[in-house]
């Protein structure tokens, strides 16, 4: 095996992690700001992310109105009770070539041994707006 010397974090996740430490500064913000500071965030990425992320928290926001938007490590997050359920992350994010949804331990997504916990995204149609859908419902069940 070929030795590697460890770089540390990458210059992406040192600048999540600033974030996150920003975000824990000011835990308890009022529903409607935590929701702005996710519109914003959503507002500032390419439009390609743009888009899958808006259209994200539209979903979440029609079929588990008991999450609330927050950041969380600078990206749009949705909690129940604190905790964090799901996350868009943004391509732009880690420069990776597709956005992800991902679901924490905190989502009743569990299916036998073997589930879904992340999806990634190029582009969202409807029918994968509707299978977003239910595993959003799903996941707050």
């Amino acid at each position: 095996m070929k030795d590697r010397k460890h770089e540390g974090f990458s210059a992406e996740e040192r600048a999540a992690m600033k974030e996150h430490a920003k975000e824990l500064k000011n835990p308890r913000r009022d529903p409607a700001s935590a929701e702005a500071d996710v519109l914003a965030k959503l507002a500032e990425l390419p439009d390609s992310d743009r888009v899958i992320g808006e259209r994200i928290h539209a979903i979440i926001k029609a079929n588990a109105p008991a999450l609330a938007p927050k950041l969380w490590y600078g990206m749009p997050a949705y909690a129940r009770d604190g905790k964090v359920v799901g996350h868009f992350q943004p391509a732009q994010k880690f420069k990776t070539r597709y956005a992800t949804l991902g679901f924490s331990d905190q989502a009743n997504l569990d299916d036998g041994a073997m589930w879904t916990v992340a999806l990634a995204l190029t582009e969202l149609t409807l029918a994968d707006e509707a299978r977003i859908a239910a595993l959003v419902k799903q996941a707050v069940s």
